[in-house]
């Protein structure tokens, strides 16, 4: 049976989607896409499901820990955050906006995942952010956090960040 949520659920969940990324604060856990749903168990109380990046994410409990703070702040006096890791995160769950901020703040977003389903390219043409060349090059796999790459641009010669499509 679906319910339809109501408005302090939605109010709720606003407020709990608002909460900056702690790993790109730039971005927030709605537009990220790991926020997954928000639910009133009782008076006073609210289960939050998020999904994790990837397993074993250390930004989780950060989160958590943020996704109480504001809802305890708004009157919530018990308030649990339960991992789902099913389905599996996305890059496709990052929003339109999402990726808009990524850009604007120097990380090349990730093209859909959805599309690792079809053929594969030869090569991936991964846009700098600064100045829009696709001529850019691979420095390390791994760059601040597990789920973004180094890269540099040859044509500006500014090194960014990727964020991988997983």
């Amino acid at each position: 049976m679906v319910t339809t949520p109501t408005a302090l659920e939605e109010e709720l969940r606003a407020l709990a989607g608002s909460v900056p990324d702690p790993e790109l604060p730039v971005l927030t856990l709605a537009e990220l896409g790991v926020l997954r749903a928000l639910h009133i168990t009782g008076p006073g109380r609210v289960e939050v499901e998020l999904t994790p990046t990837y397993t074993g994410c250390p930004a989780l409990e950060a989160m958590a820990a943020d996704i109480e703070r504001v809802l305890h702040e708004r009157g919530q006096a018990e308030v649990t955050v339960r991992t789902v890791l099913s389905p599996a995160w996305s890059t496709d769950d990052i929003t339109a906006e999402g990726r808009r901020k990524l850009a604007e703040f120097g990380i090349a977003p990730p093209g859909p995942a959805s599309a690792a389903a079809g053929p594969v390219p030869v090569a991936l043409a991964i846009r700098c952010p600064h100045c829009g060349s696709t001529d850019t090059t691979l420095l390390s796999r791994f760059s601040s956090t597990a789920c973004k790459a180094l890269r540099r641009c040859e044509a500006c010669r500014e090194p960014f960040d990727h964020f991988k499509e997983l």
